[in-house]
C-alpha cells in the first residue's frame, strides 16, 4: 500500500512538472513568434536579403531639408526601405502577384498598384523592369520622425512589356518621382509615389579616349594568360605570385608587351567580391607592372544571365573591380565579356546586346580614361556595338588561308577604330582523338603563316596561350575527350615549360 502511495505521488509530481514544462514551452514559443512577427525580415513574403537581389546605384544629394534634421542611420533605413519598395513593385509588375506589396506600401498606395496588377493579369500583360540609378533629394522630415518626403530625380529605368508572352515594347528612359513615406512598425512604407516632370542632366558628349591611349592598343603584342598548373582557376587557394612573376618574365623575354586575364563572375563572389582574390588580382597587376607588361582585364568570365533582374548586380561587381584598378599603371583596357555572342541563341541576341550596351555606359561613369572592348568569338560577331566601343576585338580559330578576307571585311566595316586579334592559336595535340594528325611542327607552321599576315597588317594580337595544360575543367569545353585533349595543347611551351617550335615563330 505504501509503495502504491509513493508511485502515485511520483506520478503526480512528474505530471505536474511535465505540464509546467509544456506551459513554459508554449509561452516561450508564443513570445518568440510575436517577436519574430515584429521583425521586418521575417514578416516579408520575399527573401530577407532583398539588397542581394537588387542593387541600383543611389546618389543622395547633400541633406538640406525642411523640418527636422535626419540622422545618418535614419537616412540609411529610409534608403533601404525605399529601394526595397521599388524591388517589390518591379517584382509585382513582372508576376502580377500582390505578394509583398503590403509590407512596403500603405493602404492607399497599394490599392492603386493592385488595380494595375489586376488589369495586367486580366489582359495577360507582364512588365519586366529594373532601375539602374536613383538620385534622391530629401525635401522634408517631420518633427516626430514619422514622415519623409523626397524627390527622386533622373531615375534610369529599363523596361520590357509583354502581351501574351510576346515582347511588344522595350525601352530605356529616365523619369523623376515625388515620394512620401511613413514610418510604421519601425520601417518606412511608401504613401505616395508620383511621376513628375523630368529634367535631363546635361552630359558631356566628348567621352572619347585620347589618341595617346589608343596608340598603346595599336601596339599590343601579347597573349592570353593562365598559369600552367591551375588554368581557369588562377585566383584563390592555388594562387602563387612567384610562379606568375616567373611567367611574366618569360612573356617579356618573348618580346611581348601585353597579357589578357580573366575574372570569373561567380568565382569572385558576384556583388560581394572575395577580398583575398581581389588582393591577388592587385598583386597580379603589380607583377605585370614590374615586368613591364600591360593588362587587358576581362570583367565577366563564365557569366550568362543577362536578364533585367540581374543587371544591377553585375553593375556592382564591375564597379568594385573598376574602382579598385582604374588607376593602376599596368591597366591597358577593360574587356567586358568573353565571347558573349555564344549566348545569343540561348539567351536572346537583343538581351545580350542590351546588357553589354548598358555595361559600357556604366563603366564610363566609373572610368572614362581606359579603353573598353568586348571579346567577340569571331570577326562577324565583332560588327555588333562598334560605335559604343573604343576598339574592336575578335577571336579567330579558323584556317589561316581565310584570315585576311575576314579581317579586311571587318576593317572596312568599322572605319578607323583599332582592331585587336584577341585570341588565336593552334593545338599541337597528336593523339588518338585527332587521328594522330596534329604535331608541334604543324603548330609552328600555323604561327609562321599567321604571324606573317599579322606583321604585314600591323595588327595588334594576343595569342592563345603560353602553356600546354595538364587539366582542362569541364565547364570550359565540356566533358568530351576530343575537345579537352585539343584544348590542352595550345601552348607555345609544353606542360613542363619546355620550348615548342612555335615559340621561335613568335619571337621573330
Amino acid at each position: 500500500m505504501k509503495m502504491n502511495r509513493n508511485l502515485y505521488r511520483a506520478f503526480l509530481l512528474i505530471t505536474f512538472l511535465t505540464l509546467n514544462g509544456l506551459i513554459l514551452y508554449g509561452i516561450s514559443s508564443i513570445w518568440s513568434y510575436l517577436n519574430t512577427g515584429a521583425d521586418r525580415k521575417t514578416m516579408l513574403h520575399l527573401p530577407a536579403q532583398l539588397t542581394s537581389n537588387y542593387l541600383p546605384k543611389v546618389n543622395w544629394s547633400p541633406l538640406n531639408n525642411d523640418g527636422r534634421p535626419m540622422e545618418l542611420q535614419t537616412l540609411q533605413e529610409l534608403e533601404r526601405d525605399y529601394i526595397k519598395a521599388w524591388y517589390v513593385k518591379n517584382n509585382a509588375l513582372e508576376t502580377n502577384n500582390h505578394y509583398g506589396v503590403n509590407d512596403y506600401y500603405t493602404d492607399s498606395a497599394r490599392v492603386k498598384l493592385y488595380k494595375v496588377l489586376d488589369h495586367n493579369k486580366a489582359n495577360n500583360i507582364s512588365v519586366k523592369t529594373t532601375t539602374i540609378e536613383h538620385n534622391p533629394i530629401l525635401n522634408f522630415y517631420s518633427a516626430d520622425g514619422k514622415l519623409a518626403v523626397l524627390t527622386d530625380k533622373n531615375v534610369q529605368i529599363q523596361e520590357q512589356v509583354f502581351v501574351d508572352n510576346i515582347m511588344l515594347l522595350k525601352r530605356s528612359y529616365e523619369s523623376s518621382f515625388q515620394a512620401m513615406l511613413l514610418l510604421e512598425d519601425g520601417f518606412w512604407r511608401v504613401r505616395h509615389l508620383v511621376e513628375i516632370e523630368n529634367t535631363p542632366v546635361s552630359v558631356s558628349k566628348d567621352q572619347s579616349i585620347p589618341q595617346t591611349v589608343l596608340s598603346e592598343i595599336r601596339d599590343i603584342k601579347g597573349l592570353n594568360y593562365y598559369p600552367r598548373e591551375n588554368p581557369w582557376n588562377m585566383f584563390g587557394k592555388h594562387f602563387q605570385d612567384t610562379v606568375i612573376d616567373s611567367d611574366f618574365s618569360k612573356i617579356k623575354s618573348l618580346g611581348l608587351n601585353s597579357i589578357r586575364i580573366f575574372i570569373p563572375y561567380e568565382g569572385f563572389g558576384k556583388t560581394t567580391l572575395d577580398t583575398d582574390k581581389m588582393s591577388q588580382l592587385q598583386r597580379t597587376m603589380d607583377l605585370a607592372s614590374k615586368n613591364k607588361l600591360k593588362v587587358t582585364v576581362t570583367l565577366f568570365d563564365f557569366y550568362g544571365d543577362y536578364s533585367l533582374a540581374d543587371w544591377t548586380l553585375t553593375h556592382r561587381h564591375a564597379e568594385k573591380i573598376i574602382t579598385a584598378l582604374k588607376d593602376h599603371k599596368a591597366l591597358q583596357a577593360w574587356d567586358i565579356k568573353n565571347e558573349p555572342d555564344l549566348d545569343f541563341k540561348s539567351r536572346g541576341k537583343q538581351n545580350v546586346l542590351s546588357w553589354l550596351g548598358q555595361m559600357v555606359k556604366e563603366i564610363r561613369k566609373w572610368d572614362n580614361n581606359t579603353p573598353i572592348t568586348i571579346g567577340w568569338s569571331n570577326p562577324e560577331a565583332a560588327l555588333n556595338l562598334t560605335t559604343e566601343l573604343d576598339f574592336i576585338s575578335f577571336h579567330y580559330y579558323r584556317k589561316p588561308k581565310d584570315f585576311l578576307a575576314s579581317y579586311n571585311a571587318l576593317q572596312d566595316a568599322i572605319n578607323n577604330k583599332p582592331i585587336v586579334l584577341q585570341e588565336y592559336g593552334y593545338s599541337s595535340y597528336d593523339g588518338i582523338w585527332n587521328a594522330y594528325m596534329g604535331s608541334e611542327e604543324d603548330q609552328a607552321n600555323y604561327y609562321k603563316e599567321m604571324q606573317t599576315m599579322i606583321t604585314n597588317a600591323k595588327l595588334p594580337f594576343l595569342l592563345w596561350t603560353l602553356y600546354d595544360f595538364t587539366e582542362v575543367p569541364d565547364n570550359v569545353v565540356g566533358r568530351l575527350p576530343w575537345r579537352k585533349s585539343q584544348q590542352q595543347h595550345f601552348g607555345i611551351l609544353d606542360n613542363q615549360g619546355n620550348l615548342k617550335p612555335a615559340y621561335q615563330e613568335i619571337i621573330k
